[in-house]
């Protein structure tokens, strides 16, 4: 009989990774699908609105900039630092709070809209956390999120991670939050009309070596992983990450640009 998940550890376990680093560095460069998903959900001047995994707050902010009312949680307290850091630079009253995806705490419909950009698909408890999502959000509301497809490139990036330090047994791939039939599961029962649309965001780099420096030394589950490894596996990673960069690449040998595939999702609450 295999042995049950420990949610709570592999929460943990994500804490560290995500704390590590700095995210901010690159979660900056994915203000676009913020700006997208905030126009796909349209957000209307003084709504509530949650943000959920917020990261370095690219909803969060998209959000505040077109009038809303905006709470923006997140269960690492340093990513939220970054993202009160870039409200307070334009100016933008938006309230911080650690909260974390599976226990929300707020009440039952107490936002008009509610967003994750690439954060509450990388809850363990996906259900529990698809539960919240629709609890917090009133009736009639919308559920707007970014989600990395699994055949996009940032899936198979996790791919190529998952091969050289494996999830914990029973783990979830988070990537099955971009895929719409999986969704649909999550959700059932809480929803009412489903917008899903495939974007495309472009990672731009000076080469697929630039492109693992940054990752390597700012995003917390890449910087993990190679932290965690003895030197030998170490390259045999980056080679695998280099060959994969290397099929993706749009841009021709003087550049990198990647494209990765994601889920652009308005949920309607029921």
């Amino acid at each position: 009989m295999s042995t049950p998940l420990d949610t709570n550890a592999l929460k943990a376990r994500q804490q560290t990774a995500w704390a590590s680093g700095d995210y901010a560095v690159i979660g900056t460069t994915l203000q676009l699908v913020g700006e997208r998903l905030a126009e796909a959900c349209d957000l209307r001047w003084d709504e509530q609105v949650l943000d959920v995994a917020a990261g370095n707050g690219n909803a969060t902010l998209a959000a505040a900039r077109r009038g809303c009312r905006v709470t923006s949680t997140d269960y690492v307290p340093e990513l939220l630092k970054r993202g009160e850091e870039r409200a307070q630079a334009e100016h933008l009253n938006v309230l911080f709070q650690v909260a974390d995806a599976e226990a929300l705490p707020f009440a039952e419909g107490a936002f008009d809209a509610v967003l994750s950009t690439f954060g509450v698909m990388f809850a363990p408890d996906q259900a529990q956390a698809a539960r919240e999502l629709a609890r917090v959000c009133r009736p009639g509301g919308r559920i707007g999120l970014a989600n990395w497809t699994p055949q996009g490139f940032v899936g198979q990036m996790f791919k190529v991670l998952g091969r050289h330090v494996p999830p914990p047994a029973g783990a979830l791939p988070p990537s099955r939050w971009g895929d719409e039939e999986q969704l649909r599961v999550l959700f059932e029962g809480a929803l009412g009309d489903v917008q899903v649309s495939r974007q495309q965001f472009n990672f731009r780099y000076r080469s697929p070596a630039h492109f693992i420096e940054v990752f390597r030394t700012w995003y917390g589950p890449v910087h993990k992983a190679f932290a965690s490894l003895e030197q030998e596996a170490a390259r045999e990673l980056e080679r695998d990450l280099t060959q994969l960069l290397d099929e993706r690449n749009i841009a021709g040998p003087s550049s990198l640009v990647v494209p990765s595939e994601y889920l652009e999702v308005v949920l309607t609450r029921r």
